[in-house]
């Protein structure tokens, strides 16, 4: 599934999907379901988690400034506390929206 248009709106992000369905994901909870190794952490060779200490979110972390397309699979959100690692997949991005 692909997303065929992506805008903000207020506070959530927009998506048109390729089969005519629509999402409207909440921005903070796009920015907290961010799969960067940053944000959720890295698993070692044997399997276990690694993740550094807990960061408090500052109100600009909620700020979505710019979102690029990566290839076919992906977008990138530049948020306003400067985060920009995090690559949702169309197929994680879709998660995110139909998540309650």
């Amino acid at each position: 599934m692909r997303p065929l248009d992506l805008q903000q709106i207020g506070g959530e992000l927009a998506v048109k999907w390729d089969d005519g369905s629509e999402s409207f994901i909440a921005l903070e909870k796009l920015r907290r379901a961010c799969p960067c190794a940053g944000c959720q952490g890295e698993v070692d060779v044997l399997g276990q988690l690694h993740k550094g200490p807990e960061r408090a979110l500052t109100p600009a972390a909620f700020e979505l400034k710019n979102l690029t397309r990566v290839g076919g699979y992906a977008i990138q959100p530049a948020w306003g506390d400067g985060h920009t690692s995090g690559l949702f997949s169309f197929d994680y991005l879709k998660r995110v929206a139909e998540a309650t």
